[in-house]
């Protein structure tokens, strides 16, 4: 029996660094550290039983690089070096189990509601749109700009210092990043905005203060999305911008393709897969991440064939906590939704992620 591509080793180019297979934990949200910022002790748990199941590559849910960008209860935070014990704590658990180990360091811009930072959230521009709680940003100052960029900065050099090897910049999902590339959520006439060069600056400059800050071994990425319409956040440009953070050196590119297997929606009628798209923008030599709908060992393989150097699972490395290893036996299909709380709290998650989770629906059955 062939083994699954999936299973086999990679690494890095630039770095030389090995990972043991091809498995990435995608960075989910999951609510289970302290307020302050701290690693919970629930959150350790649900990474580290993820490596234990042998997963290549674990990747920390979003970390707000400063106190003014957090997006969520129970969020991580990479924001002060009052941090760096529990920050250590899990680099060091996630290494004795063999994973190589990412944070995810993000700001929510917009995204980061006054009832967790008590002032007005800023992004790129004020702006609306119909959305639940949605509370209109003011436009950031060129002086907040500036220290954004130096606070992910700080938060890479502390992931760095904690012994992690590598950071995810998270340009995906609506969050700061994305508000700057946006159209609709970036209006300005200055050098932050206008056209694509332009509103690329901010997530070009944090590329380059990441890496200043942090040793030549350490690994730099970007998450970004193909498509973010209510935003205006458009496959073409998203191509463009994969092409030039490509040019700037980052160790991969990750495509959060939500469904790999079908066709973006600014052209719906094309065969070509979406990993493919990005993969032929950033050429053979960068190594890309993509997830998306990917629950199987033949469906990652298959993301793999259309261009991908690793696979990030989410929802299936939910109920699956074991999933590389046991993708290794022949047959094996992972369980899948509805799962019961039993079962979610078999596979490592806490009654705080594991309530979380019932805003999928179908997700977790309803008895508690």
């Amino acid at each position: 029996m062939t083994t699954p591509k999936i299973l086999t080793p990679f690494e890095f180019p630039r770095t030389g660094t090995q990972v043991q297979n091809r498995t990435v934990l995608a960075a989910m949200t999951n609510k289970q550290s302290h307020p302050d910022g701290s690693l919970g002790d629930d959150e350790l748990q649900w990474l580290t039983a993820r490596a234990r199941g042998g997963f290549g590559v674990i990747t920390t849910c979003a970390a707000h690089v400063s106190p003014d960008g957090q997006g969520w209860e129970g969020e991580l935070g990479v924001f002060e070096d009052s941090l760096l014990p529990g920050l250590s704590r899990l680099a060091s658990a996630l290494r004795t189990d063999g994973a190589l180990s990412l944070v995810q360091i993000f700001h929510g811009g917009v995204r980061a509601p006054s009832r967790l930072t008590g002032q007005q959230p800023f992004s790129a521009s004020a702006f609306e749109l119909d959305a639940k709680d949605f509370e209109v940003p003011r436009e950031a100052s060129v002086d907040d700009i500036e220290r954004t960029i130096a606070a992910f900065a700080a938060a890479a050099r502390r992931c760095a210092e904690a012994g992690f090897d590598g950071v995810e910049i998270h340009g995906a999902h609506g969050y700061l990043i994305t508000q700057f590339l946006g159209t609709v959520s970036n209006t300005r006439d200055d050098d932050w905005g206008g056209p694509l060069e332009h509103r690329a600056r901010f997530v070009r400059r944090i590329v380059a203060a990441v890496r200043e800050s942090t040793p030549e071994e350490f690994l730099v990425g970007v998450r970004i999305s193909p498509e973010v319409p209510d935003q205006g956040v458009d496959l073409d440009e998203s191509l463009t911008v994969a092409g030039w953070l490509t040019e700037d050196g980052v160790d991969f590119v990750h495509v959060s393709n939500w469904d790999s297997f079908k066709a973006p929606s600014k052209y719906p009628d094309s065969t070509k897969p979406l990993t493919t798209w990005f993969r032929e923008a950033i050429g053979p030599r960068t190594p890309m991440i993509a997830t998306g709908a990917v629950w199987t060992p033949a469906e990652a393989d298959l993301v793999l064939e259309q261009g991908a150097d690793l696979v990030g699972l989410g929802r299936a490395a939910i109920g699956n906590a074991r999933w590389p290893r046991n993708a290794a036996e022949p047959g094996w299909e992972p369980d899948r939704p509805p799962f019961t709380p039993e079962h979610l709290r078999a596979a490592s998650l806490s009654d705080t992620m594991v309530d979380y989770m019932r805003r999928w629906p179908g997700f977790v059955t309803d008895g508690r």
